[in-house]
């Protein structure tokens, strides 16, 4: 990790726990946002206007929370107008590292080696993990955000014109539902799988396994027969991506590594046609790399020392990928 702008550490999966053992998420340190007229957003400064060229995503295929930020700028049809470059799928000692191999990108922006580079540029005294998804700003030279939940939103409305109007990922009239929705996936299923597999005591353990198929449960019911494609009927919205980059990496990642075990993915059916339709989508398909997902996750040494890559398994909703 970084301490005050420069490398101290090796990396590790867990950097605090609260009083039960449970992984505590490092909060986000950049949250200004890209407006059409560049006022401030929501949270951070102003300053960001909506340009084309102007910004560049830092992003991983094996992390769900940068594949959100992935799909949602293929489906606003922004490819154009953000460039992208995607780090190598193992985690290395210094984190994050670029590449240009194995579907990984060099970094041809700021010519760095490793994510840690640029958020000490972006922070001399920049203290934390350098994470994806970060989404950079060629003319002020900085880190914009690097909050996916912020970006998704940010990619759905803040380039105005120069994104894709046909789709809105989050309208005015089902945000309130989709806000809700998020608010129960979260800390239960994206966030959860990661409680479970990170937790240092077995209450900790015990208690986000549990949360996370009372969600798997749960949106099962949801998706009952003639309630609609997606999780808000017709409507494809941001919490169907949401959704989506956890129940992908569920099966090859968490149900193993993650000891979320109780049931697969392949066990739920509606669940499982769910993804299928997803995957059916081409920002959903073109931004899945299994491979990348597997290599990633099984990298991490706290939990998986020797390396090894497992095989399987056969995801019949991926159609071979």
């Amino acid at each position: 990790m970084l301490v005050d702008g420069k490398w101290a550490d090796a990396w590790q999966p867990v950097q605090a726990a609260d009083a039960k053992g449970g992984f505590v998420r490092q909060i986000s340190s950049f949250r200004c946002w890209v407006t059409p007229d560049g006022a401030a957003g929501p949270t951070g400064q102003g300053g960001f206007r909506a340009e084309s060229g102007r910004y560049h995503l830092y992003a991983a295929l094996v992390c769900p929370w940068a594949t959100r930020v992935l799909i949602a700028r293929k489906l606003k049809r922004l490819e154009d107008v953000v460039s992208v470059a995607i780090v190598e799928p193992a985690l290395t000692d210094q984190g994050w590292r670029f590449g240009d191999g194995l579907g990984a990108d060099r970094d041809t922006v700021n010519g760095a080696t490793y994510l840690h580079e640029l958020y000490s540029r972006a922070d001399p005294h920049f203290t934390g993990r350098a994470t994806v998804p970060a989404l950079w700003d060629r003319e002020r030279r900085t880190i914009v955000n690097n909050e996916s939940a912020d970006l998704v939103r940010m990619f759905n409305s803040g380039f105005g014109v120069l994104a894709d109007d046909a789709i809105d990922l989050y309208p005015e009239d089902s945000r309130a539902g989709i806000d809700a929705l998020n608010d129960e996936v979260y800390p239960s299923l994206n966030n959860g799988v990661y409680r479970a597999g990170f937790a240092i005591t077995q209450a900790a353990y015990d208690e986000a396994f549990t949360g996370v198929f009372a969600m798997l449960d749960a949106l099962e019911r949801r998706l009952a027969d003639g309630a609609g494609p997606y999780l808000f009927g017709d409507r494809l919205t941001e919490a169907d991506i949401r959704v989506f980059v956890t129940l992908a990496r569920f099966d090859p990642a968490y149900h193993g590594q993650f000891k979320c075990n109780l049931r697969r993915i392949a066990d739920y059916p509606r669940l499982s046609a769910y993804l299928a339709r997803l995957i059916g989508l081409p920002a959903f398909r073109e931004t899945f790399s299994l491979d990348h997902i597997k290599r990633g996750y099984y990298s991490i040494k706290a939990l998986n020392p020797t390396g090894v890559v497992p095989l399987g398994p056969e995801l019949p909703w991926a159609h071979g990928r």
